[in-house]
C-alpha cells in the first residue's frame, strides 16, 4: 500500500462500553472531548477502525494468568481488580481493541501506510504490569504495540515517551532489562503509583535504558518543555531510536482534578512539535501517540487539538525556543539530579 502522507486516527464507539461505578473519573465521557477534537480536523485526517489483539499480541507482554484473569472478571462483572480498576461486561472485548488498535496502528505507520498515527482509545494502558491490573489499566497498549514493532516490523530500537502526569509502572518494569527500549517519563512525583524517581535507571543489560524526570507538584510549560529540550532531545539522539511511541496522557493539565500540574494548551502544542520534530530527525517520521489518562473534558479536548495539529500535513510550526535555563529555578534542580545519573552515558544530558 502506498504512504497515505496523512495522520492515522483510531477511534471507535465501543470504547464507551468499558463502565466503572458511578463517579469514577475514568469515564466513556473522556471520549466525548477527544473527539471533538478529531471532528474539527476529520477531513484532514485518516479514519481507521480497531480491531482486537490476539492472544499472542497480549501474551509478549503479559502472562497467561493476567489474560485469564481480565476475561474471567468481565464474565462476573461489575467487579473491581484493584482499588481504582474495575470491569464492566464488555471490558475485556473492549481492552482487546485498546491494544489491538495501538497494534495495528504502531504497524502501519512503521510500514509507511501513514506517517503519524494517534489512538484514542480506552481504558488506558501504562500501569498496566505484566501480572496484574492497576491504575484504571487493564492491558499495557504502549508496550504491547513496543513488542509488536520489534516482533512484527523488524524495528530495532524503539523509544517510548510517556508524558502522562502518572508514572508509567507498567511500562517501565516491562523493559528495564531491555536495551532496545529507551522508556523515558515525565510525572509528578511523588505521587501515584509511587515509582519513577531519578534512580530508576533500568537494570542488567537495560540500564541507562530508562530515564526518570520526576516532578514536583505545581510544574507547568517551562518545566515540561524545558525537559523535553534539555534531558529527553539529548537521550533520543544518543539512544537513535527507529520509531517512537508517546503514553499520551493529558492529565498534566491545568484543569485536571486528578493531579496538580499546570501545562496549558499552548504547552501541550509545543510539546507536541519537539516530539514531531525529534521523530523526523531521528527516524524518518515514524510516531505514534497513544491516549493514557487525562480527567478533565477541557484539557482532553485542548490536547488532543494539540498534538492532531502538530501532526497534520504541511509545513511543521517553529520550534518554541529553548528558554535560559535560570539557575535555582525548579527546571535547573530536575535537570541537574537527572544528569546525575545519566551524563556518563550521555554527556550533554541537561545543556541541551
Amino acid at each position: 500500500m502506498a504512504a497515505s502522507r496523512a495522520t492515522a486516527v483510531v477511534e471507535d464507539p465501543r470504547y464507551r462500553e468499558h463502565r466503572g461505578p458511578g463517579g469514577h473519573p475514568e469515564r466513556p465521557e473522556r471520549l466525548d472531548a477527544v473527539h471533538r477534537a478529531i471532528e474539527a480536523r476529520r477531513a484532514a485526517v485518516d479514519s481507521l477502525a480497531p480491531r482486537p489483539a490476539s492472544e499472542d499480541e497480549i501474551l509478549r507482554i503479559h502472562s497467561p494468568d493476567h489474560l485469564r484473569g481480565v476475561a474471567d472478571a468481565a464474565g462476573h462483572a461489575p467487579a473491581q481488580l484493584d482499588p481504582d480498576t474495575y470491569v464492566s461486561a464488555q471490558s475485556y472485548e473492549v481492552a482487546l481493541l485498546a491494544a489491538g488498535a495501538s497494534v495495528d496502528l504502531a504497524l502501519r505507520v512503521a510500514r509507511g501506510e501513514a506517517e503519524w498515527g494517534f489512538a484514542a482509545v480506552r481504558p488506558p494502558g501504562h500501569h498496566a504490569e505484566a501480572r496484574h491490573a492497576m491504575g484504571f489499566c487493564l492491558f499495557n497498549n504502549v508496550a504491547i504495540a513496543t513488542r509488536a514493532l520489534q516482533q512484527e516490523a523488524q524495528v530495532g530500537r524503539v523509544l517510548v515517551l510517556d508524558w502522562d502526569v502518572h508514572h508509567g509502572n507498567g511500562t517501565q518494569h516491562s523493559f528495564e532489562e531491555d536495551p532496545t527500549v529507551l522508556y523515558v517519563s515525565t510525572h509528578q512525583f511523588p505521587y501515584y503509583p509511587g515509582t519513577g524517581d531519578f534512580g530508576e535507571a533500568g537494570r542488567g543489560a537495560g540500564e541507562g535504558a530508562t530515564l526518570n524526570v520526576p516532578l514536583p507538584a505545581g510544574c507547568g510549560d517551562a518545566e515540561y518543555l524545558g525537559a523535553l529540550q534539555r534531558l529527553v532531545a539529548p537521550a533520543a539522539r544518543a539512544f537513535a531510536p527507529e520509531f517512537m511511541l508517546v503514553s499520551c496522557g493529558f492529565d498534566a493539565h491545568a484543569d485536571d482534578p486528578l493531579a496538580s500540574m499546570d501545562v496549558s494548551e499552548q504547552g501541550y502544542k509545543q510539546m507536541a512539535q519537539v516530539v514531531r520534530a525529534m521523530a523526523d530527525e531521528l527516524c524518518g517520521g515514524r510516531l505514534l501517540f497513544v491516549l493514557e489518562g487525562g480527567y478533565a473534558l477541557s484539557g482532553l479536548e485542548q490536547g488532543t487539538r494539540s498534538v492532531l495539529d502538530a501532526l497534520l500535513p504541511g509545513e511543521p510550526a517553529p520550534l518554541p525556543p529553548t528558554e535560559m535555563l535560570e539557575p535555582g529555578s525548579t527546571l535547573a534542580g530536575v535537570l541537574a539530579q537527572v544528569a546525575a545519573v545519566h551524563s556518563a552515558r550521555i554527556p550533554d544530558i541537561g545543556h541541551a
